[in-house]
């Protein structure tokens, strides 16, 4: 896929978070000739087109594309997630105090902390405004490097190579400004597009710090990539790009964006919620076919970024079940993943016909392994379901680094799972490709 790896780069430069992705993804979607739905309408005549998608809670999305044939119908589905760790702001979040502007913030998801200090950060998120007995949500980016988190110099704090605790709602309140002319709501209706709104419309918002840095390739032949948000945004938007281009005329092809993964998915915009399953419902009752067969001829790919090994902490990984950049597709193996003998032979065909490289992964024994999607949409959908992503350092790093070659690995093995039917009879499974021309 040309420039594929530049578009992802992009991408995530201009999504700062789960409802600037969704945003985002949204304007891709109506760009691309998907119809929007919405939950609180009827669905009714899907068949006038083929091509839809929806949106909850402003930060998540699913997207489908029905086939021509209705027979043996099933799910093609690939997961990923929105959002990534950060800071939110909080109600009243205004500090004046030795004539520093600091905003109070809490801690959304398991960061590294000390990885945001001394980055140029901004505000992003939504806003909730109420005009003429109208609650409306406007997503919003201040596109300004508008404020930072300092660190201690290290003459006034001895220990900060030796001890680097952090207290979040001390070490962690980012400044913007020496002067209290202009409070948090000020400059958001600075930013705000939208005329006649003043400070008695903005009702509330959520909003979030992120990370200025641009994206960038980097390494003697640009083998790695270096970018905020990588976990997830590089494994999402590969697979949204696979399945925009496939083809595939005898299965429902599905693409999930849920939010909030990062604080345990149980939110209505998060995998640990009704919205894929009803989302699926609905399709089959417009559809009038039997859902409960259909997901059992149906698969979902969980795509969440893996552990590399770390060249400097190579005593944390497995030791026969070592993960690197640039090898391919990442397999994850652990009891808090869904991933088993079954899904993984079907993934690895999969990649296999479609020439790209995979590798397993499993954490040491020793240490607490991480979760992710699969597990949660499994409780809700039981379907067949592999854990796999790209390898990549530094996870949840203000800035993460991952291989440019698995860009295209990840694109090359979603596009073929879209394209192909995964048959299920009996004791015996076949992957049909499908490879259908425009």
């Amino acid at each position: 896929m040309k420039n594929l790896e530049n578009n992802v780069i992009d991408f995530i430069n201009n999504t700062p978070n789960a409802y600037s992705c969704a945003d985002n993804l949204r304007k891709l979607l109506i760009d691309k000739g998907f119809i929007e739905l919405y939950e609180n309408d009827d669905w009714h005549n899907l068949e006038k087109n083929n091509k839809y998608f929806v949106v909850r809670g402003d930060s998540a999305l699913i997207a489908f594309e029905l086939p021509n044939n209705k027979e043996k119908i099933g799910f093609n589905i690939v997961a990923a997630h929105s959002d990534s760790p950060s800071f939110h702001i909080k109600p009243n979040s205004d500090i004046f105090e030795n004539n520093y502007l600091k905003l109070n913030t809490d801690s959304y998801g398991g960061m590294i902390n000390y990885s945001w200090l001394d980055r140029p950060l901004s505000l992003a998120g939504r806003v909730i405004i109420y005009e003429d007995g109208i609650y409306k949500t406007q997503i919003i980016n201040i596109d300004k490097d508008l404020m930072i988190i300092p660190s201690q110099a290290i003459h006034i704090n001895r220990d900060v190579n030796s001890k680097n605790e952090l207290n979040l709602q001390i070490d962690m309140l980012p400044i913007i400004s020496l002067s209290n002319k202009k409070s948090l709501i000020d400059i958001i209706m600075d930013y705000l597009d939208a005329k006649g709104i003043t400070y008695d419309n903005i009702c509330d918002y959520d909003l979030y710090l992120y990370n200025r840095d641009k994206g960038k390739f980097v390494g003697l032949n640009d083998e790695f990539i270096l970018s905020p948000r990588l976990d997830d945004l590089a494994s999402l938007f590969p697979a949204f790009t696979s399945f925009i281009e496939a083809k595939n005329n005898d299965v429902i092809n599905v693409l999930c964006a849920f939010d909030n993964e990062e604080i345990g998915s149980l939110t209505k915009s998060g995998a640990d919620s009704d919205f894929l399953i009803s989302t699926l419902k609905r399709i089959a009752d417009e559809l009038n076919f039997n859902l409960y067969v259909a997901l059992k001829n149906s698969f979902i790919v969980s795509a969440d970024n893996a552990h590399a090994i770390h060249p400097n902490a190579q005593s944390k990984s497995d030791p026969t079940n070592k993960v690197f950049l640039n090898k391919g597709i990442v397999i994850k193996h652990h009891i808090n993943y869904t991933t088993d003998s079954i899904s993984s032979s079907i993934f690895k065909g999969i990649c296999e016909n479609a020439n790209v490289p995979y590798q397993d992964f499993a954490s040491r024994s020793d240490l607490r392994s991480g979760s992710t999607l699969g597990k949660i949409n499994q409780s809700h959908v039981g379907v067949d379901s592999v854990d796999i992503g790209i390898p990549q350092l530094a996870m949840h790093s203000a800035n993460e680094t991952i291989g440019t070659k698995d860009i295209l690995y990840m694109y090359k093995a979603l596009l073929e799972f879209y394209n192909t039917q995964i048959v299920k009879e009996k004791n015996t499974i076949k992957l049909l490709q499908k490879k259908y021309m425009e």
